[in-house]
């Protein structure tokens, strides 16, 4: 059987009984944070440059959009609700091969799930199949380092787990896959240089054209194939051969890969989460940072070629820079003893004094941090050295950040930061009463009523 076809097998082989405990949990821990996620970047410039590009519809067949009175066609709902809670870069991360936000699965499996009239426990079987395929194609084979992005593996995740909650067959599902793998390859560009708005629109470009391509297959369209193994396909033209094991993918007996990723503490890519830890520890050694002489900033190989060299990174002019560049994210931890939504306002990343204070700033790999990662141990192990002008030397190491499944946040700390990411938008009642659905979302049977409340 091709890789296609294997995950099409899978996909409808699992249903919500089939989940643990655990993975019930886990899904909905990161519904909730990513909700909060949405609303704290609901008023983004991207947010609403999306919702204004969006076609809305009076069609039945229609799914809420976060934060309006209005519906959408679901590729289109999925496409403007996953922008918003992409922008803040505070959504989750999983360490494999490849870097990924599952996360941004989310919001498209709830527009199809509530286009199909479709209840909670379907939300979360088909997001803890979305988290599935795309944290296991991450462990399979590395895309960045061939210059294509990650959000291509969204394609084969959204798709399949869409296909899944609209019930079509298995050989739906394949082609569905087929549909949308062939025909909506990301480059990587969109990650280095100055960044632009259109990393937070990444995978829910991804995830619109995944839903359409789920439509077209139940439908009757059929796609290229074998869309991985063929003589023109992903492994000879993307990512290199790879194994894909549906067998150990998770079910009744198996472990779910939601369990294990990664909730972020601060708003910053991820590779930066143990570098902040680092820096906000060496702080309090320091009365100020016109002591310090010298900033050294370990990293492993991705640490330095995405968040950690090009010039860019030491002049950010754009939020999206700025939350990308691991210099100027210590800089911030060093100076403010915090990195929080304000760091990442032009004002704040404009900053002269900072930007001057940068310059005395590097980043080295740190080969054991690489070896580290390409093992399977963690993606943001970093260290700190801080020279002083009087000869100090200051230093800290971080393995695993608060949020690591290793070293996980607390349902307290996730709804902390969920209340603050929401009354942003809502009132605190209305952010209370919506966090009570979420953790009860099990229950749920018109998921309409989560974008009530957040309206």
């Amino acid at each position: 059987m091709t890789i296609a076809e294997n995950i099409a097998k899978y996909v409808n082989s699992v249903y919500y009984d089939d989940l643990s405990r655990e993975t019930v949990h886990s899904a909905k821990r990161l519904i909730l944070d990513t909700f909060g996620c949405a609303l704290g970047g609901a008023k983004s410039d991207p947010a609403e440059i999306a919702l204004k590009s969006i076609e809305y519809s009076k069609n039945p067949y229609s799914a809420s959009v976060l934060g309006s009175d209005r519906v959408a066609h679901p590729q289109f709902a999925a496409f403007a609700n996953g922008t918003m809670s992409r922008y803040l870069d505070f959504n989750d991360t999983y360490d494999g091969k490849e870097f990924s936000h599952p996360s941004d699965n989310i919001f498209p499996i709830i527009a199809v799930a509530e286009a199909e009239g479709k209840s909670g426990k379907d939300v979360i079987l088909g997001v803890a199949l979305a988290y599935e395929i795309q944290c296991r194609l991450a462990d399979a084979a590395s895309l960045w380092r061939k210059g294509w992005d990650h959000v291509i593996y969204g394609l084969v995740s959204v798709s399949a787990a869409s296909a899944r909650v609209m019930g079509l067959s298995e050989k739906q599902v394949e082609q569905a896959i087929n549909i949308s793998l062939n025909s909506h390859l990301t480059m990587r560009q969109l990650r280095v240089g100055e960044l632009s708005m259109w990393k937070a629109m990444a995978f829910s470009n991804s995830a619109r054209n995944a839903i359409f391509a789920a439509l077209l297959a139940k439908n009757g369209m059929t796609g290229p194939s074998p869309v991985f193994e063929g003589e023109m396909g992903f492994w000879n033209e993307v990512s290199g051969k790879f194994a894909l094991d549906t067998s150990k993918f998770g079910n009744s007996k198996n472990r779910f890969k939601i369990n294990d990723t990664l909730v972020k503490y601060f708003p910053a890519e991820t590779r930066s989460q143990s570098a902040i830890w680092c820096a906000l520890e060496a702080k309090r050694a320091i009365k100020s940072v016109d002591e310090i002489k010298s900033v050294e900033i370990g990293t492993n190989e991705g640490g330095l070629k995405i968040i950690g060299s090009g010039k860019e990174k030491w002049d950010p002019k754009t939020k999206e820079t700025a939350d990308h560049s691991l210099p100027y994210i210590v800089a911030v931890a060093l100076m403010d003893g915090d990195v929080d939504l304000k760091s990442f306002t032009e004002r704040r990343f404009r900053d002269k004094k900072t930007l001057e204070f940068m310059k005395c700033i590097t980043v080295k790999e740190r080969k054991e941090f690489t070896k580290l990662f390409d093992n399977g141990g963690t993606v943001n192990a970093a260290d700190l050295i801080v020279k002083l002008k009087n000869g100090t030397t200051i230093k800290r190491q971080v393995i695993h950040s608060r949020g690591h499944p290793k070293n996980r946040m607390t349902d307290n700390e996730l709804e902390e930061k969920f209340m603050k990411l929401a009354q942003i938008r809502l009132s605190r009642d209305k952010t209370d009463l919506l966090m009570h659905n979420l953790w009860n979302l099990e229950r749920l049977k018109e998921l309409n009523r989560l974008f009530l409340i957040a309206r």
